[in-house]
């Protein structure tokens, strides 16, 4: 390995903080590589090719935590059933799996399926050259419907399974069988929630996409059981029809004319719209019971799938904010604005509303001109109702749903435009609020009559649980409790209010990062960390049917999906999970609330510190967004100005970045902070519990995983690039005379900084309670030792200190370039600012506006009046060019594929 002496070198550097507890072999490697590259000893070539090595590596490492998922041990041999107990078991879905895409494409298709590829040893070592697609709305679309078809693919083998093991067991008696292990949905092109770029008829024209996707597959699917089968008639035709409506829907549909002409193209009666798909499942159904054989699996299998999907690739998300709720209920009260959604009587009247109201119709016209988001996504779901797929329920989810009035509007809503027997209205718990008060949003939602009798008709009630705000507001583990205690609440208020015999839909909405709720201990941890054994119990023990649902999201999630065979693969982990008997003993963990709750609580206390805390904030922020690459079409945060990022709040970044931001700077502080300091006192006795406890065990699992990556000395490193006094320093002793000038600068410039301090109390806090986090770790078994824990210590180590090597060059670069004058309100001062804070690209657009290569000169124009002046062969700014402005871009670069290469060994982006 050409990284080898780095790797030695940090393994030299670390054995010094045996005597010297604060030194820093992380930032000294930095420094030592630093000063290289500014005398020239080594250059930005040698910085690429290792970073490149270093690159590849993580992507091997990420494909074989893949692998080391999907190898695990098969779980207990399934226990004796008959025909009822096994129709129980894969009739209904084992899970409902969503493809959403919230921004965690980081990685190309090139790259994610080398690592599916990988994980399955499908490929030969080697790197996956990054494509780097523009990430558009389209472009994850797609990306989900590969996904899903992938996972279709996937069910279809295990669906034939169960047929044939069905059949081979209960000879006289499988015909019966329906199965439904999984079910697929998505919400890509669907969810407004904090996005206005999708336009209600980009969801209509995604649907008409996905019906006409679905459709050619199941002709496929026909043909290679019959190609003359006669239902062909039926798909093909179907198929051909709903591919021109999609199209029709893909143009632009600005003008009235135009999107009337579409719409009434799609509203039309015609022979090949089909919008039910009952009809050709009970035929299938039929034949396979007429027939035997091989035939009748496959006959079988196509009926599962379409039951499963509908017409369409599975069901549909949308999703809206709780206010733009409330904004568009305002029209339809005839009251004041001062009404107040929290009140009693808020929750009486609108009780009041949906028992009133008389449906309504309304046309693709009406979806044109209404103004409100909330509305629009109403009308859109009865026109794919009506006219696409009338047999897939749709989901509405509510974000930031904090009253059960909320609720009521989306069904009053839903009664206004007659889809209130085919819409599943869902409320998000996510934020510390909503969690804490959703137990009472719980109670009193059910116990209104207008709900219940909903709530019957839909045979479900729905609620969406939530790992992003959830686990950067609380933590990761205060987040999970919380999530689980409202779960056992919604069990507790179905029971009282007499629903134990509808089911309950618990959408779990988490991400691949271990900073988002999937826990990456394997297939176990991750189906039972947010739905855990003691909340399945709830409603075990009420009679209730419980309906999973967890989200594979963005590139993270859909590698799982990448080819039909770790489709396959992934599947058959979650389907062997479930075979396995439930877990009926009790955990000590919910016994002994003398000591969980109180470890709960202060865990949730500590992390809550450090959200509200000054010091967190301004470290998190402290590079802006620019340690991250762009990973999805919607933003990251909200727009500022350069003064604005100094003062950033948490709240201005969504849940993503920020876990990422942890990641990169060495400390995932939302999963390991607060665990050690909310045991101080109690070591034994917590200890003891976490031990003995299933639950306390992954609690344990999920935070080593993190520890083992992480550094507080890298964080305490990043700090050192804003400390003055280094600066000062560096050329001290003449070593470095040629950049002691920029370095007085650096050194002047960072004399009020307050970034370096910030670091340093951030690295001490969480220092003081790492120790008392390892003191807890000692006394608790370790049940799967890393074997190559160091090794990726230092490959991580090594990555941090080569990409705090390349903010230096940029520093030095930026400091160096001639003095220009202010433009555009736009200072020097200010461009040395952005490039602090990893404004980069603004930073560079800047400069090269300041020092332009290229100029108009005389023979550009023709001229009747001659000149000699200026003379020709002027050059330009060409040198500064290439000397300070294009390193400063290629280091920057550099520093976003070390960011990818970070994010890879975590397994994740954010």
């Amino acid at each position: 390995m050409a990284v080898a002496p780095l790797l030695e070198r940090l393994r030299e550097l670390a054995q010094h903080t045996a005597q010297t507890p604060l030194y820093n072999p992380v930032f000294q490697l930095s420094h030592e590589l630093s000063r290289e590259l500014e005398r020239g000893e080594i250059a930005l070539d040698d910085i690429e090719a290792w970073v490149g090595e270093l690159y590849d590596e993580s992507l091997g490492a990420r494909a074989a935590r893949i692998r080391r998922l999907l190898a695990e041990p098969a779980p207990d041999a399934v226990p004796p059933e008959d025909f009822a107990m096994f129709r129980g078991r894969w009739e209904n879905p084992v899970l409902h799996a969503v493809f959403t895409a919230h921004p965690t494409f980081l990685l190309s298709p090139a790259e994610y399926r080398h690592i599916a590829e990988k994980a399955l040893g499908e490929t030969q070592d080697g790197s996956a050259r990054p494509e780097s697609p523009e990430i558009t709305l389209p472009f994850e679309h797609g990306r989900a419907m590969a996904a899903i078809a992938n996972a279709q693919h996937a069910r279809d083998r295990i669906v034939s399974g169960l047929c044939g093991e069905a059949r081979e067991k209960w000879p006289e008696e499988w015909a019966d069988f329906a199965p439904l292990p999984f079910r697929f949905a998505t919400w890509v092109g669907y969810d407004m929630d904090g996005r206005t770029d999708i336009k209600w008829h980009t969801s209509i024209g995604f649907r008409l996409t996905e019906k006409a996707m679905r459709l050619a597959s199941y002709v496929e699917q026909l043909e290679a059981i019959d190609e003359a089968h006669p239902l062909l008639d039926t798909l093909r035709p179907a198929a051909k029809y709903a591919q021109a409506r999609a199209d029709d829907f893909a143009e632009d549909l600005s003008e009235p004319a135009a999107l009337s002409a579409a719409a009434n193209r799609l509203t039309a009666d015609d022979p090949a719209k089909l919008l039910s798909l009952a009809p050709l499942i009970a035929a299938l159904e039929q034949e396979a019971g007429e027939t035997d054989g091989g035939r009748a699996i496959a006959l079988k299998t196509l009926a599962a799938a379409m039951r499963a999907d509908g017409l369409g690739m599975g069901w549909v998300h949308f999703r809206v904010n709780a206010k733009q709720l409330h904004n568009a209920l305002r029209q339809h009260l005839g009251e004041s604005e001062s009404f107040d959604i929290a009140s009693k009587s808020a929750l009486a009247t609108l009780a009041r509303m949906v028992e009133e109201v008389e449906p309504r119709h309304a046309n693709f016209a009406a979806l044109a001109i209404e103004s409100s988001t909330a509305v629009r996504q109403f009308l859109a779901m009865a026109q794919i109702l009506k006219h696409i797929d009338g047999d897939s329920p749709i989901r509405m989810l509510i974000a930031e749903c904090e009253q059960p009035a909320t609720v009521l509007a989306a069904l009053y809503f839903s009664r206004l435009f007659g889809i209130e027997e085919r819409v599943d209205i869902s409320p998000l718990f996510e934020t510390d609020e909503a969690l804490e008060h959703g137990g009472r949003l719980l109670d009193s939602l059910l116990a209104e009559d207008v709900y219940r009798s909903y709530a019957r008709k839909r045979g479900r009630v729905a609620i969406q649980t939530g790992f992003s705000d959830a686990g950067r507001f609380l933590g990761q583990i205060p987040a999970s409790l919380a999530i689980e205690r409202l779960q056992g609440r919604l069990a507790e208020a179905m029971a009282a209010n007499g629903l134990g015999d509808v089911a309950a839909l618990i959408f779990d909405t988490h991400g691949e990062g271990m900073g988002r709720g999937a826990h990456p201990g394997g297939f176990g941890d991750r189906l039972e960390w947010p739905l855990s054994p003691w909340a399945r119990r709830r409603f075990s023990g009420a009679g209730i049917r419980l309906e999973p649902e967890a989200s594979f999201q963005g590139g993270d999630g859909y590698v799982w999906f990448d080819t039909p065979e770790i489709a396959f693969r992934t599947l058959s982990r979650i389907a062997a999970e479930a075979r396995r008997a439930p877990v009926t003993e009790k955990d000590p963990f919910y016994q002994r609330t003398d000591l969980s709750l109180d470890f709960y609580r202060a865990i949730k206390d500590h992390q809550q510190d450090y959200f509200e805390s000054r010091t967190y904030a301004r470290a998190v922020t402290a590079f802006g967004l620019g340690l991250l690459n762009t990973t999805g079409s919607r933003k990251s945060r909200r727009q500022s100005d350069i003064a604005s990022d100094r003062d950033m709040h948490l709240r201005q970044i969504r849940a993503i970045p920020h876990n990422a931001i942890l990641q990169q700077l060495g400390y995932p502080v939302n999963i390991i902070a607060g665990m050690g300091s909310a045991t101080a006192g109690q070591f034994e006795d917590m200890a003891g519990l976490l031990a003995e406890s299933p639950r306390g065990r992954q609690i344990v699992r999920l935070v080593r995983a993190s520890n083992e990556l992480a550094s507080i000395k890298t964080v305490a490193a990043f700090g050192e690039l804003f400390n003055s006094a280094y600066w000062a320093s560096r050329p001290y002793r003449g070593t470095e005379d040629h950049i002691a000038g920029a370095c007085e600068t650096l050194a002047d410039y960072l004399i009020g900084d307050d970034r370096a301090g910030t670091f340093r109390r951030l690295a001490s806090r969480l220092r003081v309670d790492a120790l008392k986090l390892h003191r807890l770790l000692a006394l608790v078994p370790d049940e799967t030792p890393p074997s190559d824990r160091e090794h990726t210590r230092r490959i991580i180590g090594v990555l941090q200190a080569l990409r705090l090597t390349l903010f230096m060059h940029m520093l030095v670069k930026a400091v160096s370039i001639p003095a220009f004058s202010r433009a555009n309100d736009i200072s020097r001062h200010d461009v040395l600012e952005m490039i602090f804070s990893l404004r980069t690209d603004d930073a560079l657009k800047q400069l090269r506006r300041a020092f332009p290569t290229s100029f108009p000169v005389l023979d550009d124009f023709s001229m009747s009046e001659p000149a000699d002046y200026p003379a020709p062969g002027r050059q330009g700014y060409a040198t500064i060019r290439d000397e300070y402005i294009d390193p400063i871009e290629r280091a920057y670069l550099l520093s976003l594929r070390i960011s990818t290469a970070v994010a890879n060994q975590f397994g994740a982006h954010g």
